[in-house]
């Protein structure tokens, strides 16, 4: 789907901040409320929108450890990762995972109540995978930054 500068001005608005009613939104891109909600609703329905999230503190709803574990498979074949990211995708304490290039397969963020609990969860997830052939685990010091804001352009005119 093509999206035009007000497509993107709307982006650029509800990125920021997605609670905003439709009225708000569409005075900022300049449109009236019920055309503003024509547009999100096409372009949640074509996918452009993913989704409406909030953005929540680990450490305040009791995760407060938080790390990075860099996986390699013992192999890349299409099954094994695809099982892989299917494990990934019911894991709840896996909150973003990624499939990638270079020295590792898979980077995934995992949060914990401590460090006990997350040892437990290696055990589980990591360790009993034969699939699995490496991790390596950073643990997080500090979020500098959270969110989920991609810079969106403006097609040409």
């Amino acid at each position: 789907m093509q999206y035009d500068r007000t497509d993107a001005r709307i982006l650029e608005i509800v990125q920021k901040n997605n609670r905003l009613t439709s009225e708000t939104i569409g005075e900022l891109a300049g449109l009236s409320p019920t055309a503003c909600q024509r547009r999100l609703k096409r372009l949640r329905s074509a996918g452009i929108i993913e989704a409406d999230v909030s953005i929540v503190s680990p450490k305040t709803v009791g995760n407060p450890i938080q790390m990075l574990a860099l996986v390699s498979l013992e192999r890349e074949r299409s099954d094994i990762i695809d099982r892989f990211k299917k494990v990934i995708r019911s894991s709840g304490e896996i909150v973003h995972g990624f499939y990638v290039t270079g020295d590792a397969d898979f980077v995934l963020y995992i949060t914990a109540r401590t460090m006990g609990d997350y040892e437990q969860f290696t055990r589980r997830f990591f360790y009993e995978n034969p699939d699995i052939k490496s991790v390596k685990t950073m643990v997080i010091i500090d979020r500098v930054k959270a969110g989920f804001a991609i810079p969106i352009e403006a097609p040409p005119d």
